[in-house]
């Protein structure tokens, strides 16, 4: 893994060779940490000071078009760009960048591109053409009242490459874009418009269509309101002449994609995807604790009311101030990235606009398939699985695109300052896809099944050593990446404090054990005589007289600890903002006794465990659950 310093460094004279256009210098990373969810792994696309919204399109040979905004100052700071990469090995290696507009120029940001037929490409993107440098903002948040962050303001643009992005037009050319009641109501009244764009543009029913965010103004959490809208044109597709193609901005009528009634003023970064009988799905972010979504039945002129988006068993998703996608696979499956966590405790915070931003680490994905409703067709949306994650918990990581090429799946995403792409594990993503219909059970990594076949559970059995969560490397040490799941089949006759269900502790308190706590959920404690950790399911998900299925999973890759209760992972609820836990990387093992310990206390019954040497999938927990005792 790269140390800071070493990272601090590789930026430091990536930015200075950014300026003065020298080669940029490859550091080599101390070694592949071994999870191939780990960001490290990825292969990078771009690092300097600032390099966000990594897209790429996959031109007619085969080859990957990446677009980003980079700078060699902080987000937002003068000198910001979009530039274009290319890569012909599928992402292992990356041209130096092709400046679409000059580092010199006015802030040029934002940039999302279409392949058309042809296999022209056009990158559209924010320009700050009249080189404003400050606008009105609200008070405190700017306490002399006005913004001098420009780079969301100004004019959409557009450019085009006809030799595969190795060169851009000369010439931008503006879309008129159609004033809504959010640009009226701004300090300009619309004279000076305010927005942004991200996601991927996409072709539906022989139109174009691009997406964009408008803005409301700026104060706390930067923007202060926000609301979606698409631009479509219906010639894009074949017209050659630029100042020849039409644009509408939709939905008809002049206010864009907002939040269900009663929701907040942020209404932002909407992303796009077409089904399977021509309806558009949108999602986007929210400072409500809670991602929106919306279908479409007819190009994107009207949609249905805004509601908060569930999984298929009924349950909000929560998510913060982040961008969260979902794409559509060859195989008519959906994929939808987001961060798992959030609720009325970012609604009901008293700084929710920028404390909303935070804890993009790690990104989960959800996946989705079609079913028919009245209106036409839906997307239901599976239990998450951890997709990527750093070991800094501060580390915010987002703005993700998706490729698919020859049965392979790669998703990009940007920390801010390095832009990455990454495989993912098609074992990942199969598991997702085949969610609902998974009734297999997980047998690799199986080092403790009870009862055994025509014998009852015993009190106590000998119990197989748990693999190290940090391991000894020369001198120093490290974390493994390994982890273990505990599974347990059990009924409660009373949901009560003081029960234990399985326990190794020791008298020094050495060991793991799964008890009941005075909340009335399920706890495991973790403790290797130098720390303690323990993390507890949901309230509510345990019933008394009821048979539960319970996984607790100790994942050591990301250090996460979660809980997934008769097929739900356990998200927090109503109760709290995480419904998953992080573990300390500095946890040794949790080895106790050589005896596992059954029900000793138990006012009900163990109907079946089982303990892995590793962290169960989340699919793979729901997958038990379907297969039953």
């Amino acid at each position: 893994m790269m140390t800071r310093a070493a990272l601090t460094r590789r930026n430091v004279l990536g930015a200075l060779a950014h300026c003065i256009a020298l080669p940029r210098i490859q550091w080599a990373a101390a070694g592949p940490v071994p999870d191939a969810r780990h960001i490290d792994n990825g292969h990078q696309i771009y690092s300097v000071t600032y390099a966000d919204q990594p897209y790429i399109v996959v031109l007619d040979d085969g080859t990957w078009l990446c677009c980003a905004t980079v700078g060699s100052g902080r987000e937002g700071q003068q000198g910001q760009h979009v530039v274009t990469f290319l890569s012909r090995d599928r992402g292992r290696t990356w041209s130096e960048p092709v400046a679409v507009e000059p580092p010199d120029g006015p802030e040029a940001s934002y940039a999302v591109m279409l392949k058309v037929p042809s296999g022209r490409v056009y990158i559209f993107y924010n320009h700050n053409t009249d080189n404003i440098r400050q606008v009105k903002a609200d008070r405190p948040a700017y306490p002399d009242g006005w913004c001098r962050r420009v780079d969301s303001l100004g004019y959409f643009v557009f450019k085009y490459s006809d030799d595969g992005g190795r060169s851009w037009s000369r010439d931008r050319h503006t879309i008129a874009v159609r004033e809504f009641d959010i640009d009226r109501d701004n300090a300009y009244q619309g004279r000076i418009r305010f927005f942004w764009n991200v996601g991927k543009a996409f072709a539906h029913a022989g139109s174009g269509y691009v997406p964009l965010t408008k803005v409301g103004g700026f104060g706390e959490g930067f923007f202060t309101s926000n609301e979606g809208v698409l631009l479509r044109s219906d010639n894009i597709l074949a017209e050659t002449d630029p100042e020849r193609i039409r644009w509408e901005t939709l939905p008809e009528g002049d206010i864009g994609l907002r939040t269900p009634p009663g929701g907040g003023p942020v209404a932002g970064e909407q992303s796009y995807t077409v089904l399977s009988d021509g309806s558009l799905y949108c999602v986007y972010r929210s400072i409500d604790g809670h991602p929106v979504y919306t279908y479409s039945r007819d190009g994107g002129r009207s949609w249905d009311p805004p509601n908060y988006k569930r999984f298929a068993d009924g349950r909000l998703m929560k998510h913060p101030r982040a961008a969260n996608f979902a794409w559509r696979a060859s195989n008519g499956k959906y994929l939808y990235w987001f961060h798992n966590h959030g609720g009325r405790f970012i609604r009901e915070h008293p700084d929710r606009p920028t404390m909303a931003y935070r804890d993009r680490n790690p990104a989960w994905l959800c996946g989705g398939v079609e079913r028919d409703s009245p209106d036409g067709k839906v997307i239901a949306w599976t239990q998450p699985e951890i997709a990527l994650y750093h070991d800094d918990p501060y580390t915010r990581m987002s703005y993700p695109d998706f490729v698919e090429v020859s049965g392979k799946y790669y998703i990009s995403e940007t920390e801010k300052a390095i832009a990455r792409i990454h495989e993912i594990e098609p074992a990942l993503l199969a598991g997702l896809w085949n969610q609902f219909d998974s009734t297999g059970r997980a047998t690799s990594g199986t080092i403790l099944e009870l009862p055994s076949p025509g014998e009852g559970m015993p009190t106590d059995t000998a119990m197989p050593r748990l693999p190290a969560l940090r391991v000894r490397d020369g001198h120093r040490s490290r974390p493994s990446r390994a982890g273990f799941t505990v599974e347990v089949w059990f009924r409660l006759r009373r949901v009560r404090a003081d029960q234990t269900l399985l326990s190794t502790r020791r008298d020094d308190g050495r060991g793991w054990a799964l008890a009941v706590t005075d909340r009335g959920t399920i706890e495991l404690s973790l403790d290797d005589a130098r720390s303690e950790n323990r993390w507890d399911c949901d309230p509510g998900m345990i019933q008394p007289g009821v048979l539960h299925h319970l996984c607790a999973i100790v994942d050591g890759g990301p250090h996460i600890l979660s809980f997934v209760v008769d097929g739900q992972l356990a998200d927090g609820g109503q109760h709290r903002q995480f419904g998953w836990g992080r573990l300390s990387p500095d946890f040794y093992d949790a080895n106790g006794t050589p005896r596992l310990r059954i029900a000793p206390n138990l006012s009900g019954s163990i109907k079946k465990l089982a303990i892995y040497d590793r962290a169960l999938r989340t699919s793979e927990a729901v997958g038990n659950f379907r297969a039953g005792i």
